[in-house]
């Protein structure tokens, strides 16, 4: 059995590590009676640890919601995930710097010899790109996720593709991030539908509304599918079905989710929905895929792939004119080779 100190720091652990604990489990793992298990529970909630027991056949314990965080045992693994998330977690992500790296600073100082110097090998191999993609504010993230976690209703300013500035009512129902852009799903109240919405394209402060009833969730709740398709494909005016002649998970490597959605068809084959401002444009983004396709639909689309055809067929045509050309102009004539020039001298 363990000593009391390592028993506790066992429970607490098991405790953090997942919501719900029946009495017998605990007991079991630690090798105690139930006896001690309820004395070692009083211990944790005498050192501010909110332990709530429920009662019954069915009952047991978890970890509540108390007064103040209490302090956090966390596996090796799990450190040094944390180090890194808080690295990266201002990254587009406005006003959390200094609390992030205060937090660092806090794991940092308590890590083991060992864990530190993973955490610095990592620090020293990761290299973060800046790039000038749009940053969000974290106090409006945080008001929407609130939203959506109480189910109530939200309300704030917002500029729209064309610029212009409107004022939208909404029932929040996730969060979607790309990875270089985040996203808002929510039913729209005054259009009645569901609707994305660009976070960086919110302005000021979010307030929240009432407490709305859940709805279903648009794609049968699969709500990374439903940005995928509103951000690349509804969003624009021309749009398709190609058939991708390559299995789904090779397409998957070429075509992000922001540029489409791919649904499978048999083995050796899958379907792409895009769209994009121009059937050009669109022609332009299929030949960067790099693999062969057919188009499914529109029949419009096949015409513009056929006068696309057309031209560049042309234009290797005048390629091939003009190399010749030039090349009759500007090289001299070949010397004949005869038996007598091709023996050695």
């Amino acid at each position: 059995m363990l000593e009391t100190s390592a028993r506790l720091l066992r429970l607490l652990s098991m405790l953090q590590a997942r919501r719900f604990w029946s009495g017998a489990e605990l007991a079991e793992r630690l090798e105690i009676t139930d006896r001690t298990l309820r004395r070692d529970i009083d211990r944790l909630r005498s050192l501010g640890y909110p332990v709530e027991a429920t009662p019954g056949v069915a009952g047991g314990y978890q970890l509540g919601a108390g007064a103040a965080l209490p302090p956090l045992l966390l596996e090796d693994d799990e450190a040094l995930a944390i180090s890194i998330g808080l690295r990266t977690a201002s990254h587009r992500i406005s006003g959390i710097e200094d609390a992030a790296l205060c937090a660092l600073v806090k794991l940092e100082r308590v890590l083991p010899p060992r864990l530190r110097r993973r955490a610095d090998a990592l620090r020293a191999t990761i290299v973060q790109l800046e790039t000038s993609g749009p940053r969000i504010d974290s106090d409006v993230l945080a008001t929407l996720a609130r939203a959506r976690q109480e189910h109530l209703g939200a309300r704030f300013e917002y500029l729209a593709r064309g610029k212009e500035a409107t004022t939208r009512t909404v029932e929040p129902a996730g969060l979607v991030h790309t990875g270089f852009r985040w996203y808002l799903v929510a039913w729209d109240l005054d259009r009645s539908g569901w609707r994305t919405f660009r976070i960086d394209r919110i302005n000021g402060a979010v307030e929240l509304g009432a407490r709305a009833v859940p709805r279903p969730l648009p794609d049968d709740g699969d709500l990374r599918k439903y940005v995928s398709r509103s951000v690349s494909h509804d969003a624009y005016s021309h749009q398709a079905k190609i058939v991708l002649h390559v299995p789904l998970a090779v397409a998957a490597e070429h075509v992000s989710p922001t540029a489409g959605i791919l649904e499978p068809i048999d083995d050796g084959s899958c379907r792409l929905i895009t769209g994009a401002h121009g059937w050009y444009v669109l022609a332009m983004h299929l030949a960067q895929v790099g693999v062969d396709f057919t188009i499914e639909d529109p029949p419009e689309f096949v015409e513009h792939l056929r006068l696309l055809h057309a031209r560049l067929g042309r234009a290797l045509d005048n390629d091939r004119t003009t190399t010749a050309s030039t090349t009759k102009r500007g090289r001299p004539a070949r010397r004949s080779t005869t038996k007598r020039d091709s023996k050695p001298r």
